[in-house]
């Protein structure tokens, strides 16, 4: 079996993988790290954290073999720049680390990387490249505003009818570099300046990395994308209540789960009475 794996993994090209993370993720992040490591089917680059400036973060990169980037130097802005927010929400952590994963083309040096969320473990194997097909995994309902905003921002509906939002993507370096000249090219501004520019951001969800980057591909590329069911289940548990017996047990059933405990990136914020 061991033979097996290693021969399908040499038959793969080789991807980075990068998980934006807060020091909240910490109860998730090692079982993340180790699902990747044994669940994706590519030989690995490197595996990127880009999170806060937290030693805890710090040493479990170390512990784990991965590589920290401070996220303030991924972008030319920081997260203090975006104001994405209500009396009742603020999703400006939410908006950032989005922007954060659209320019993992300049911190990953393998021509794909591979994102996933801090909360989501893989349970089953995954493949993301056959032959010269990339593999995206798909569920059937999303947020209508973010294909509004997709309009906007790439002035043309949506092409795919499922929805990329699956918690974890493949993504092409070459394809990310070429999504962000198309909307600035479009906007005459920055990227990041036109994404925000394009969102109603009276809307909780407005924007979407995942359904942007896979219409764009699909809008001219269809043919080389081969669309699956992402078979994911949300689980509002800890780390801990997650035992190997259950996660075999879900693994029947689905391809991921997410433990959705933390709320760093997704936050509510109450009102203060004086």
């Amino acid at each position: 079996m061991f033979m097996q794996i290693q021969e399908e993994r040499h038959k793969t090209p080789q991807i980075d993988v990068l998980i934006p993370a807060i020091e909240k993720d910490l109860g998730t992040l090692p079982l993340v790290i180790d699902a990747v490591r044994k669940y994706v089917k590519h030989p690995i680059g490197e595996i990127i954290i880009v999170a806060p400036w937290k030693q805890r973060i710090i040493n479990l990169c170390e512990r784990k073999g991965c590589r920290f980037v401070h996220e303030d130097t991924v972008l030319p802005i920081t997260k203090k720049d975006i104001h994405y927010q209500s009396k009742t929400w603020d999703r400006t952590g939410w908006l950032y680390q989005q922007l954060l994963k659209l320019n993992g083309d300049t911190l990953c040096t393998s021509p794909y990387y591979m994102v996933i969320d801090a909360d989501t473990v893989l349970i089953r194997p995954h493949v993301f490249k056959i032959g010269d097909k990339t593999v995206f995994y798909c569920r059937d309902w999303s947020q209508g505003e973010y294909f509004n905003t997709y309009r906007k921002l790439m002035g043309k509906h949506r092409s795919a009818r499922l929805s990329f939002v699956t918690h974890y993507m493949l993504f092409e370096r070459s394809k990310v570099k070429q999504l962000k000249q198309t909307i600035e090219s479009k906007h005459n501004s920055s990227w990041y300046t036109a994404i925000m520019k394009s969102m109603n951001r009276s809307k909780q969800f407005a924007f979407s990395e995942f359904e942007t980057y896979g219409n764009f591909l699909y809008s001219t590329s269809a043919h080389k994308m081969i669309l699956k069911p992402a078979l994911n289940k949300s689980l509002h548990l800890s780390n801990t209540q997650i035992t190997p017996s259950r996660m075999s047990s879900l693994a029947k059933r689905y391809r991921s789960i997410s433990l959705h405990k933390r709320k760093g990136y997704v936050k509510a914020v109450r009102s203060v009475r004086p």
